[in-house]
């Protein structure tokens, strides 16, 4: 497929001109600067042309296979309304997040696993996507579950990310139990008790399987070459432990401790783009906007948001200083290598054509157009 998008600020990975951009069979075969009479060329009028964004997690599927506690909705259906969602905020290849391992304090019973991703299979094979599926399994450790529920799909070919997540009362994101108290107790109309069992009984879970659990995954990940990454990491020790491991990102750490550490040992460093959106963390760890003025900042996740993921980019542009082509980068080309994905995530010759064109209206970008391949997704 040939396209030609001209009159467009072309955002590449070192600037930002008026430009035109040539697509022949899906691949960029040209970018230039300035514009073209061509009758065939597309006119951008002037709006930003990015690549194609990024995700690398993102819980939006798993908020509609269950859209309401108790509530199971068609999976097929559940993928494509995601699938639409994702595309439609400008993200051309998506890294479905899918929970292993339940230890949900609130009593909610994990969704088969083989069910999600036989859906995914089936919206991909069926060509009904508008956005590339890849699929990262967010490994609860402290689940008795965990190895039982990953076995079916850990040969999976879309599996190309890992997680390791601890979201025991007293460990990580949930240090301080205080915080953990206060997140439930909004949610749940818990009595101090009933909240004190719930934690004995996490804390015992991952007393009795976090270790061995741990271990395997590191296994599986390391035989198959997936991408590993460590989640809520809070403390120096608990990057150490994943540098031994192999893992590659560190996802929301918690701490300017744990960011710290990461970047000392060139451990890629994943934050919420909603962290960012809003101007920090609602379970009040570390802001975002913290750790990318201390230059500890690599990429940005949508996480429960699809939108936030370009709407955080402009902020990182507009609020924090950074160069446009700096910002952009968080939400395309840094994610795209930390997965191991080197076609894409950029506006390059010889890269996939993989595009979102944004109009930014009154501080917000808002995505027009989507390219995959070249070919109009949105």
């Amino acid at each position: 497929m040939n396209l030609t998008l001209t009159n467009a600020r072309v955002v590449t990975a070192d600037e930002t001109f008026l430009g035109t951009v040539n697509v022949v069979g899906g691949c960029i075969a040209d970018v230039s600067r300035g514009c073209t009479a061509l009758p065939s060329a597309q006119d951008l009028e002037g709006d930003f042309l990015l690549p194609g964004l990024v995700e690398l997690h993102t819980d939006n599927m798993e908020k509609h296979m269950s859209p309401r506690p108790g509530v199971e909705w068609p999976l097929l259906s559940a993928t494509l309304i995601h699938d639409a969602q994702i595309a439609a905020a400008g993200i051309t290849t998506v890294f479905d997040s899918i929970r292993v391992g339940d230890i949900d304090a609130l009593g909610k019973s994990a969704r088969k696993v083989g069910g999600a991703v036989a859906a995914i299979r089936q919206a991909l094979d069926g060509q009904l996507t508008r956005a590339d599926h890849l699929l990262h399994l967010r490994c609860e450790i402290g689940a008795d579950s965990l190895l039982e529920e990953m076995e079916p799909i850990i040969d999976e070919p879309l599996l190309r990310l890992m997680s390791i997540m601890d979201h025991t009362p007293g460990q990580r994101q949930w240090t301080d139990i205080e915080k953990f108290r206060l997140y439930y107790q909004k949610r749940e109309p818990w009595s101090d008790e009933r909240l004190a069992q719930v934690v004995a009984e996490l804390q015992l879970l991952q007393e009795r399987n976090s270790a061995s659990n741990r271990v395997a995954i590191v296994d599986h990940a390391r035989q198959r070459g997936i991408a590993l990454a460590s989640h809520d990491d809070t403390t120096a020790g608990h990057v150490h432990e994943a540098l031994a491991e192999g893992v590659t990102i560190s996802e929301f750490p918690t701490t300017l401790e744990a960011a710290r550490a990461a970047r000392e040992h060139g451990i890629g460093i994943m934050m919420g783009a909603p962290n960012i959106v809003r101007g920090g963390s609602h379970s009040g760890n570390i802001a975002a906007g913290e750790l990318a003025r201390h230059d500890l900042l690599d990429a940005l996740s949508s996480d429960y948001v699809p939108a936030s993921l370009l709407f955080a980019a402009f902020r990182l542009h507009e609020q924090e200083g950074w160069s446009l082509p700096e910002a952009v980068a968080t939400v395309s080309r840094n994610p795209a290598r930390m997965a191991g994905l080197d076609d894409r995530g950029e506006i390059a010759i010889g890269l996939r054509a993989d595009f979102v064109r944004v109009r930014e209206s009154g501080h917000i970008p808002h995505p027009m157009m989507v390219w995959l391949n070249g070919r109009r997704t949105s």
